[in-house]
């Protein structure tokens, strides 16, 4: 039987005034939960759906995945907690405990992407053992393993997350000899003039359409 490939979108509980506080301090506190939950939703639903992989939903707090009525997402997804650690230790977890097959992860306030995002990430590990989703911050808004013949270790460690130098402190952890693939890059939306330049991509993308 062919390995399952696995997508897990790592998720924050959609609580007033817990989600996207660098966006709430430029916008405001229920703008951008509104913003989150939204998008929580629409990446959801736009990726959960589709035969090609198992979609797993990760969140935090770990109290949160048993609550009814708190994720906007498919009933068919199955929700699970995050467990303890930063979120190196957070990510690593998939990683190491999921079923056989590749194993990519993406984040839930990441508006564009897209179903051909996750192909080509799975494509990719076909060859590859990493693929990464570069962000235009320096960190990454996807990263996924084929995870055989082993998964690289140490793969988050030292790590400075939120920052400029998240994607090359995790790819200075690799062995030379390990094949790293990369996607297009995309915007993580995490201020003010993250967010309007969003706004203004989806509108232009509206206007296209017409």
């Amino acid at each position: 039987m062919r390995p399952t490939n696995h997508l897990v979108v790592f998720a924050r509980a959609p609580r007033l005034g817990a989600v996207k506080r660098r966006l709430a301090a430029d916008i405001g506190t229920a703008a951008a939960h509104g913003f989150y939950r939204r998008t929580l939703h629409d990446v959801a639903w736009r990726l959960g759906g589709d035969p090609r992989w198992k979609t797993w939903l990760a969140v935090t707090p770990d109290s949160a995945a048993a609550e009814t009525g708190v994720w906007p997402v498919p009933p068919a997804i199955p929700i699970i907690g995050q467990g303890t650690g930063d979120l190196g230790a957070r990510m690593a977890r998939p990683f190491r405990i999921f079923p056989p097959g590749p194993v990519v992860i993406v984040g839930s306030d990441i508006p564009d992407i897209e179903v051909a995002d996750i192909v080509a990430a799975f494509r990719s590990l076909g060859s590859n053992d990493l693929v990464f989703g570069p962000a235009v911050d320096g960190g990454y808004w996807l990263v996924g393993a084929r995870r055989r013949p082993v998964m690289p270790q140490n793969l988050f460690t030292n790590v400075r997350w939120s920052s400029a130098d998240a994607l090359a402190d995790t790819l200075a952890n690799l062995s030379p000899t390990c094949r790293v693939a990369t996607l297009a890059e995309r915007s993580d939306v995490d201020d003010g003039a993250a967010w309007r330049r969003w706004r203004i991509r989806r509108l232009a993308a509206k206007i296209t359409m017409l």
